[in-house]
């Protein structure tokens, strides 16, 4: 018996039997049982998924003498006729071998004799953009307009190329890519039928390949087959279709999180002595990382196109890669896979392209950044703090910590938050300035001055800990009389007079929560005490910049963000 290929073997009789086309197939049905069947159909879709076959079931239902419901019969003699090729009244015309305007005039003329022996006449005008303009032209009036025994379906894969006076007089149906998994199907059905051995990973390499084209998938399975045999080997599939090996694109993402900078090499030497196409490798290879993206956005590998043992695979990076590295990662590959087209070095440009990938760093949000400046800045003072309070613990006066990294940092950061209020400050500002703060507190047990200064050093380290944008700016600070239950405060810059007395309600509160006291603080600016701090806590700018850059986070700053030092 003559071998018929698969794509005609198994070519649908119904319409129940058309793969991924649900849509249309019932849109026709129910036209049929309501008896709403239009003068000209257009159908248009990309290859291979089902647009001359269900063309061919519906003219061989508009015929069919024993009908069943919607669906042809097969069996009467108007079906068996029309498998047999011997209609008369279904005929099959090639738009790319009749494109003239002569056959259009003779098809024109034939349109008006009735059916021979079926209840119409069925014209199938395949690949039907390939008409010239003229012959488009001369068929409107007959397609607008046609005999009531006559009805017209065109086909086409590039529907923008037909002109639109004559869509506007056909229906028209879109077909669309029919997905993996039910091409994995019908493989799966057809290889069980045949006693073809195959298993599921080389069932979705075919269907992959096949790129939602169900005639393509068939055409390589029975390639496939006959290479093979009847047992299909996945690898020896993969050798066959010169199909570039999953593992790498699984090998070149471990290498980015290891920074394995040898894979890259590695990756390229073996693409280029396989003879893989480098274009269709970088191809893959965005949607390798496409996959990876998904994984980790949706948490599930239901938007994934590839095998159950890949999706699994696929599951290990939910937690490896964040969403701002995975965008980096996709735009410089399509980047690379515009650039690499025209590259005369294929080869030498996908090796730059992974050392690239492999040597990102990866990426931090500025909030996260900020939260670690945060943590750096506090665990510093908190250092610095201890050192200090160990080092005059046992001294009867405790002098001010000297000033430190932090310290200027922190009243730096300061000075900018309140930049907008110092504006309104004059230069005729007199040179005292005092804000109070009553604060109401059942016990007075510290009234003694000498006593207040012993436990002013301890009431600094405390707020340095709890409040580490409070603690510095009472540093550059010298307590100056204490009388009537106020504690006047002199402060050596003019800048951390306004912040401190924003906060003097909870300054005063928490130094009496501490020390059972009912004490008002004052903080005055003193330009005496700023000349004193000035000469004994001198630091040297240069010196604590050097010292600062030097840091991890700020270069991280400085390279991720695009920072810059301001003197």
């Amino acid at each position: 018996m003559t071998f018929i290929v698969t794509a005609r073997k198994w070519r649908p009789q119904l319409f129940e039997d058309v793969v991924g086309q649900q849509h249309i197939s019932t849109t026709l049905k129910n036209a049929i049982e309501n008896n709403r069947i239009g003068h000209a159909y257009i159908f248009a879709g990309p290859r291979g998924v089902g647009k001359t076959t269900t063309a061919r079931i519906l003219a061989k239902r508009l015929n069919c003498e024993n009908p069943n419901g919607g669906e042809p019969c097969n069996n009467c003699k108007s079906c068996n006729n029309f498998l047999k090729s011997q209609s008369l009244d279904i005929i099959e015309i090639d738009g790319a071998s009749n494109r003239r305007i002569d056959e259009i005039r003779t098809l024109r003329e034939s349109v008006k004799y009735a059916p021979t022996s079926g209840q119409y006449k069925v014209y199938i005008i395949d690949e039907v953009h390939m008409l010239t303009t003229e012959s488009f032209n001369a068929l409107l009036k007959t397609l607008e307009e046609p005999p009531e025994h006559t009805i017209f379906i065109f086909a086409t894969t590039d529907i923008h190329k037909v002109p639109l006076t004559i869509i506007s007089r056909c229906q028209r149906f879109d077909f669309r890519r029919i997905g993996m998994n039910e091409i994995v199907k019908l493989l799966a059905k057809i290889a069980e039928s045949e006693n073809i051995s195959i298993d599921e990973e080389s069932l979705t390499l075919i269907a992959k390949k096949a790129d939602g084209a169900l005639r393509d998938a068939q055409s390589i399975f029975d390639q496939v087959v006959s290479f093979c045999g009847e047992k299909i080997d996945v690898v020896i599939l993969k050798q066959m279709l010169n199909l570039i090996d999953e593992e790498i694109y699984f090998q070149i993402s471990d290498s980015v999180l290891k920074k394995d900078f040898k894979a890259a090499f590695e990756v390229a030497e073996k693409i280029y002595s396989n003879g893989w196409n480098f274009i269709d490798f970088i191809n893959g290879l965005i949607e390798h990382f496409r996959n990876i993206s998904t994984v980790i956005i949706t948490k599930t590998t239901n938007f994934i196109e590839t095998s159950d043992l890949l999706m699994e695979r696929y599951l290990d990076y939910a937690d490896k890669f964040s969403e701002g590295d995975l965008l980096r990662i996709l735009s410089y590959i399509s980047k690379v896979q515009n650039e690499i087209r025209t590259s005369q070095n294929q080869k030498l440009k996908v090796e730059i392209c992974l050392s690239h990938l492999i040597g990102f760093e990866k990426s931090a949000t500025i909030s996260q950044l900020l939260e670690k400046s945060g943590n750096f800045v506090q665990d510093t003072i908190k250092k610095k703090t201890d050192l200090s309070s160990a080092s005059y613990r046992n001294t009867e006066e405790s002098p001010p910590l000297k000033l430190n990294i932090t310290d200027e940092l922190q009243k730096r950061s300061q000075i900018d938050k309140t930049k907008k209020q110092l504006s309104n400050i004059t230069k005729d500002t007199p040179a005292k300035t005092s804000i109070s703060s009553e604060v109401k507190v059942t016990e007075n047990n510290l009234t003694d001055f000498s006593e207040i200064k012993k436990n002013w050093t301890e009431y600094k380290n405390i707020m340095t800990k709890e409040r580490f944008t409070l603690g510095p700016l009472l540093e550059h600070t010298s307590l100056s009389t204490f009388e009537k239950n106020t504690l006047n405060v002199d402060v050596s810059h003019k800048e951390d007079v306004m912040i401190l007395s924003s906060s003097v309600d909870f300054l005063s509160k928490r130094f009496n929560e501490l020390y059972k006291a009912k004490i008002n603080l004052i903080f005055r600016f003193n330009n005496n005490i700023a000349v004193q701090n000035t000469s004994s806590n001198s630091v040297n700018t240069e010196e604590v910049d050097d010292i600062y850059i030097d840091h991890p986070l700020v270069k991280s700053i400085i390279s991720e963000l695009g920072g810059r030092e301001i003197k």
